[in-house]
C-alpha cells in the first residue's frame, strides 16, 4: 500500500481557474489529463515526486456524473467552494478491501485527449462522503506505461498531509498503523472534534516550501 495521488476539486469558476491558481502557487504547469466516461467528469494533472501525482477534477453536466459516486463527490466539493478532495492509497490486490469494507470494487476509466485510456479499479468513495478525513483505494490495470508515473515528474515533492480527524479512525480504515509517517509523506492530525477532511497539504516546489 502507498500513497498514489492528492485529488482536488475545482470550485464553482472552473478547472481553469482552479489549475491557474495552484500552476502559480507551486510554479509549475500542470497538463490536461482527460475526462472519466464512467464518472462525467475530467482533470488535468500535475506528476511529482516518488510517482505521485495531483489530480485536480471538475464535474461536468453529464448523466454519468448524476449516477456515479465519484461524480457526486466532486460536485459537492465544488458546491462548498472547491479544495482538497481525498487522498489516494494504491494497492496490488483488492480482494482484502473488498472483504473488508463489504463491497465491490468498481472500474475506473481515464481517456486521454490522444484517444488512449487508463483503466483501474476503486474503492471507498462511499466511505469518503461519509467521512472527507478517509482516503480511497485504487488498483492499476492498466500497463505502467499508461499510467500517471511513468510522465517525467515535475521537480514537487509531497512533504506533508494535515487531515482533520482521528488517526485512529483512519488507520482502521486503511487497516493498518498509519503512524506520523506513512510511505515517507507526514501525517498529521488536528480538530478530532471538527468538520473532518484535509486541512491543508506542503510540498517542496519551485517556489520554496509551499502549503496549500
Amino acid at each position: 500500500m502507498r500513497l498514489s495521488n492528492l485529488s482536488f476539486a475545482a470550485g464553482p469558476d472552473g478547472l481553469a481557474a482552479a489549475v491557474g491558481r495552484l500552476e502559480e502557487t507551486l510554479g509549475v504547469e500542470f497538463r490536461d489529463g482527460g475526462f472519466h466516461p464512467r464518472f462525467g467528469t475530467r482533470n488535468n494533472i500535475l506528476t511529482m515526486a516518488d510517482g505521485r501525482y495531483i489530480e485536480v477534477v471538475e464535474v461536468l453536466e453529464h448523466p454519468a456524473a448524476e449516477k456515479a459516486i465519484f461524480g457526486q463527490a466532486v460536485r459537492a466539493r465544488t458546491e462548498l467552494g472547491g479544495g482538497w478532495l481525498a487522498w489516494v492509497l494504491e494497492v496490488d490486490d483488492m480482494s482484502p478491501l473488498e472483504a473488508r469494507l463489504e463491497r465491490q470494487a468498481v472500474d475506473g476509466t481515464r481517456q486521454f485527449p490522444d484517444g488512449r485510456r487508463l483503466d483501474w479499479q476503486q474503492i471507498g468513495i462511499k466511505g469518503l462522503m461519509a467521512d472527507p478525513q478517509l482516503p480511497f483505494f485504487v488498483k492499476w490495470s492498466s500497463d505502467p506505461e499508461l499510467r500517471p508515473s511513468a510522465l517525467p515528474p515535475e521537480p514537487v515533492e509531497l512533504l506533508e498531509i494535515r487531515l482533520s480527524g482521528s488517526p485512529e479512525r483512519v488507520s482502521e480504515w486503511v487497516g493498518e498503523d498509519l503512524g506520523p509517517v506513512f510511505d515517507g509523506v507526514a501525517l498529521s492530525f488536528n480538530s478530532p472534534n471538527g468538520n473532518p477532511g484535509i486541512e491543508a497539504v506542503t510540498f517542496r516546489c519551485p517556489n520554496g516550501i509551499v502549503t496549500i
